[in-house]
């Protein structure tokens, strides 16, 4: 709409100029013998004319579609934001909404339900059941509600005159204190069910969350002594942040002590095989000791006898009693080399 004014701004003074020189010539130039270009000049003047009535008609016709076609959005735009204003009206369908964003955060940092964080589960031995529960480290929990409070806040934020908008910001932070102190009156902090000494609340929207802090410094202040912390979007992904790294850290130093336990486990059992190598090779040293014993002394002192009555029987004549055709090393076994082991690749 304002590139056409100025389009339309632009021709008009330039048509305007136009008329205003060609009068400044006629006024020079004078006479009748030069109607003939004056009637020339002025046809084309006219030409010029209607072109310019026509490119204003279009530019009003284009601008005519748009202002239509804004008109159209304008109008879907207030329909979803006058559905959107109904839905949340429903206090059920508000809190399905804040815990639909608490889980988009949860997944944003990368936590898996049933691993890092469990829905709608109920406190042992109470009948407590936070809208979510983060599992940490040591088997340690973490409880959170989501609270949406939009009514009085919606109503000070359309408020048309000062003493409603402050009647309506009253009544917002009132409800958000009330919100606070359902979740202390519960058993979120259950030392029992091995939860952390804190709760948190989750506020899923920003502008909200920021107006509470600003203008609701002693609701703040009471939740945070009542061990109540309250996030948006943003904190809660920040203190996720924090939580996921705990855990990461704390799977690396669980890791870690594994295969410490594991390097003792082998420490152990590599005492238990030394000594066992040395026992069989004490056993092995008795062996060869007893073997050169054998082939060495003992085998000496059996030869010196045998020897001496080898040379008394035959300084007596007496024959062998071996039968002849019997080899005497016939029930003697005969050891063989065994075959050399193949070079494996």
């Amino acid at each position: 709409m304002t590139a056409a004014s100025i389009v339309i701004g632009i021709v008009a003074v330039l048509s305007t100029g136009l008329a205003a020189a060609l009068m400044f010539r006629l006024i020079n130039k004078g006479g009748g013998s030069q109607e003939s270009a004056l009637g020339h000049q002025v046809g084309e003047i006219r030409q010029g004319m209607d072109r310019v009535n026509e490119a204003i008609q279009t530019l009003n016709v284009d601008r005519a579609r748009q202002s239509e076609r804004l008109e159209t959005m304008l109008s879907s735009l207030n329909s979803s934001s006058s559905a959107l204003r109904d839905i949340l009206a429903n206090t059920q369908v508000r809190g399905q909404w804040g815990e639909r964003m608490a889980e988009d955060v949860f997944r944003l940092i990368g936590f898996v339900e049933l691993v890092n964080y469990t829905k709608q589960t109920t406190i042992a031995e109470g009948s407590s059941r936070p809208d979510f529960t983060i599992l940490m480290p040591e088997n340690k929990k973490l409880n959170m509600d989501a609270k949406f409070p939009l009514t009085n806040y919606m109503k000070f934020v359309e408020a048309e005159t000062e003493q409603e908008a402050e009647e309506h910001s009253r009544a917002f932070i009132r409800d958000v204190r009330d919100r606070t102190r359902e979740v202390v009156g519960r058993d979120y902090i259950n030392p029992e069910d091995n939860t952390l000494d804190y709760v948190l609340v989750f506020i899923p929207n920003e502008p909200m969350y920021h107006y509470i802090q600003q203008h609701g410094a002693d609701v703040v202040a009471e939740a945070l002594r009542n061990k109540v912390v309250l996030c948006s979007p943003i904190s809660l992904f920040a203190i996720l942040g924090v939580i996921r790294h705990a855990l990461d850290n704390f799977a690396t130093a669980q890791a870690s002590n594994e295969i410490l336990s594991e390097l003792a486990s082998f420490d152990r059992q590599w005492g238990r095989f030394t000594k066992q190598m040395e026992l069989v090779g004490r056993r092995f040293e008795l062996a060869q000791t007893g073997f050169e014993a054998l082939s060495g002394t003992r085998r000496r002192a059996l030869e010196r006898p045998l020897g001496k009555i080898q040379a008394i029987r035959q300084q007596r004549g007496i024959p062998d009693a071996l039968d002849e055709g019997t080899d005497e090393n016939d029930d003697v076994p005969t050891l063989t080399e065994p075959a050399p082991l193949e070079d494996e690749d």
